[in-house]
């Protein structure tokens, strides 16, 4: 085949290294339309075109891009994700008309892109919907959220409805689906201001519940969402995972567990149990999971079936709290003091007149 023969001709003059990356492209492709992708994976990997300093930058990153997705598409998701570390999320953010400038002596020329190669603000869409599908292999609901977060963010999406909702529903979700940290917390109070919500009053009513401290009912929940859930396979980005009903389950049995050790510092595993709709041994099993994930400070009594959320103070948080207790008494003696002896002085005021 003459490609094969030219890529091969090509190899190691670097005066040619741009048309010879072209080539093994077209080469990629041709074996993947023949249905050989591990092969078509293994030609594209053997250019590192993050090296080649006359190359359009846009050029680059598709290049990079396709490597990516070809590594996805073979499963092969260790490799995928060192490829996708070549490109940092900060080089969407530059300006493509400020970024211009005229080449001092001696710099090397920057050639143009080919005019299929697609713009910045694509190229950023396309790496996050790359990014989308490596992080559902491992259920990084958090992560596929941001991902999501940054699509929704491209002007060319905020302007058509029919894109952004989707986007919206998807952020929600996943959401909801990640497991209680700060980033989570942060990201759900600044989609909660988000004004767009409004349009999707079901999601920002969902999110709310997650947001108030009081106790989620498991099955009304799920009555009211579960056509909504469902019908995510059918809107951008497909379903939402295998795991992903199990998780959501999880996910309200942790808000509640939070919610109760706010408003009790100890508790009867039963009485537990009962408020979270479970079994005292999945009770069990659920707090356990949290105490050891770090989400939650807790010990359970299991002879006299009592759990404590109560945090164990250590000797100087305890002299650091009674010395602030002593100073603020103190303030108030003198406080009182200082009422007294006016009450005296007008008292005294009065009597003379």
């Amino acid at each position: 085949m003459l490609i094969k023969t030219l890529s091969d001709v090509s190899a190691g003059k670097i005066y040619v290294e741009i048309e010879r990356a072209r080539l093994i492209k077209k080469l990629a492709k041709i074996k993947e339309e023949q249905g050989l992708i591990a092969e078509a994976a293994e030609i594209m990997q053997e250019v590192a075109v993050e090296t080649f300093g006359a190359m359009a930058k846009t050029e680059k990153i598709a290049f990079i891009l396709e490597q990516v997705r070809l590594c996805l598409d073979r499963q092969d998701y260790i490799r995928a994700q060192i490829l996708s570390r070549k490109v940092s999320p900060r080089v969407f953010d530059v300006d493509p008309a400020k970024e211009k400038k005229k080449p001092k002596e001696g710099d090397n020329l920057v050639e143009e892109a080919p005019a299929d190669i697609p713009s910045l603000l694509e190229l950023k869409r396309i790496y996050y919907e790359l990014m989308i599908r490596y992080y559902t292999h491992n259920n990084e609901y958090l992560e596929i959220c941001r991902c999501y977060k940054s699509i929704y963010e491209i002007p060319s999406v905020r302007e058509s409805t029919a894109l952004w909702i989707p986007v919206l529903r998807k952020i929600c979700w996943y959401l909801v689906l990640a497991p209680h940290d700060p980033m989570q917390s942060s990201l759900l109070n600044a989609t909660l201001e988000d004004k767009n919500l409004s349009e999707i009053p079901n999601f920002r009513l969902l999110l709310k519940q997650l947001v108030t401290m009081e106790v989620i009912d498991w099955t009304s929940l799920w009555n009211m969402y579960k056509a909504e859930f469902e019908n995510e396979k059918n809107l951008l980005g497909g379903s939402l995972g295998d795991k992903a009903a199990e998780d959501l389950r999880q996910r309200i049995i942790e808000h509640n567990i939070l919610v109760v050790s706010k408003y009790y510092s100890r508790i009867t595993l039963k009485r537990l149990a009962e408020l979270l709709c479970l079994s005292i041994q999945e009770a069990e099993k659920h707090i356990s999971e949290m105490v050891v994930s770090k989400a939650l400070v807790s010990k359970i009594d299991r002879p006299v079936g009592v759990v404590s959320f109560q945090v164990a103070k250590d000797s100087n948080d305890i002299l650091n709290s009674w010395a602030t207790n002593l100073e603020s008494l103190l303030d108030l003696v003198e406080k009182s003091c200082h009422q007294i002896h006016k009450e005296t002085m007008v008292h005294k005021a009065v009597l003379k007149a």
